[in-house]
């Protein structure tokens, strides 16, 4: 579809586009469009989480009543006015900044699709994904400012989250916690993060401080920031060694089968078909592609031929999802699969679900495999 077509049936303007503070055409909503729901559509939540309805998807950002959260010991209440973030353990010159110290920094944004690891783990939990504004400072000066010491390796991000935690009989009251390396720490991207959208960061994403890492999951981006502290050996808390932890079976070229378990980090490439919409005769196919620079999206359905699907260029973030779109011509009454998959770059292939990647995979992190949606065509 030519960019004038797509706008003209989107029944956008220019001056609308440029009155809008989002781009809001990458899903457009054409007078007339009708959806027709996919038959595999999860049931709705019944802890009424907030999660992304692809469904209803129209925006390339994601507004903040609508991004999902999660969190593992609860949503603290942080009183501002006595909040401070600690910087310390391996440092020449610890620190202690209030929001007034963090503001007055330079001020960076990262459009960012942060997705939770565990997103399409298992049926009902698909939405956990939303593409947000972030901004704050980045983290990289306030680390050289506080001068790590040549024997600091691993920054540990503490939480004001608190839950309690047993091992070998032993009781532990302890925050939440998760690390990065020193040098993945000191990326330029890395961000301590206090606004969201345009607005203050709402409490359930973690305000009034949290950790933005682009390019990893969202168990990495720590909420309710409370220290900093920079150590000479690995973090091996619950969420780095215990929990969100990925177990692999792989088998070798003798047949040994060798199990791997490694800690959730970065994110993988992955698509999704979001949603099918008719306008009069004419069909479409609207999806997202994420996790890694996208090259291109392929489309097959009912087990056909690949086919390239036409990429949203008016979009260009670097850690943003992709919007993309595939005219289905002619489609036949009854039932349909479709599937999509994302190719990076680097010529990466989003893996098929029944792949030796994805099958030997016994843990539902990572689950970045192709997805087939089914959906009736009346």
């Amino acid at each position: 579809m030519e960019r004038r077509d797509f706008l003209k049936q989107s029944g956008f303007t220019l001056t609308a586009l440029l009155l809008s503070p989002w781009s809001v055409y990458a899903f457009p909503r054409r007078e007339g469009e009708v959806l027709i729901p996919f038959a595999d559509q999860p049931p709705v939540s019944e802890n009424k989480r907030v999660l992304l309805d692809w469904n209803h998807l129209d925006t390339f950002i994601t507004p903040n009543e609508k991004f999902f959260n999660v969190s593992h010991y609860g949503k603290p209440e942080v009183a501002l006015g006595a909040w401070k973030l600690e910087v310390s353990g391996l440092v020449d010159n610890p620190l202690l900044l209030t929001m007034e110290d963090i503001k007055a920094r330079p001020r960076q944004e990262v459009t960012f699709t942060l997705e939770c690891s565990g997103n399409h783990g298992f049926p009902t939990f698909t939405g956990a994904i939303g593409n947000a504004k972030w901004a704050g400072t980045p983290l990289a000066p306030i680390l050289e400012e506080a001068r790590v010491q040549e024997n600091g390796i691993e920054v540990i991000f503490f939480g004001h989250d608190v839950g309690e935690e047993e091992r070998r009989g032993v009781k532990m009251r302890q925050n939440f916690a998760r690390s990065l390396s020193l040098s993945d720490a000191l990326e330029d991207t890395v961000l301590l993060c206090y606004e969201m959208n345009g607005e203050p960061l709402p409490h359930a994403n973690g305000a009034p401080l949290r950790l933005i890492a682009p390019g990893w999951y969202g168990i990495a981006c720590v909420k309710w920031l409370k220290r900093i502290e920079v150590r000479d050996t690995r973090f091996m808390g619950r969420f780095m060694a215990r929990d969100y932890v990925t177990m692999r079976e792989e088998k070798r070229s003798d047949g040994e089968s060798v199990w791997m378990e490694s800690s959730v980090g970065r994110t993988k490439l992955k698509s999704l078909a979001a949603k099918v919409t008719r306008l009069g005769d004419k069909y479409c196919i609207y999806g997202a592609a994420w996790g890694a620079p996208i090259d291109r999206v392929e489309v097959s359905i009912d087990n056909g031929a690949w086919r390239k699907a036409t990429l949203d260029t008016t979009e260009s973030a670097e850690f943003a999802w992709k919007i993309w779109h595939f005219n289905w011509d002619n489609p036949t009454k009854g039932e349909h699969t479709v599937v999509s998959r994302a190719i990076d770059t680097r010529g990466n292939i989003q893996p098929a679900g029944d792949s030796a990647h994805i099958t030997g995979k016994h843990t539902y992190w990572e689950s970045n495999g192709q997805i087939v949606r089914r959906v009736h065509i009346p």
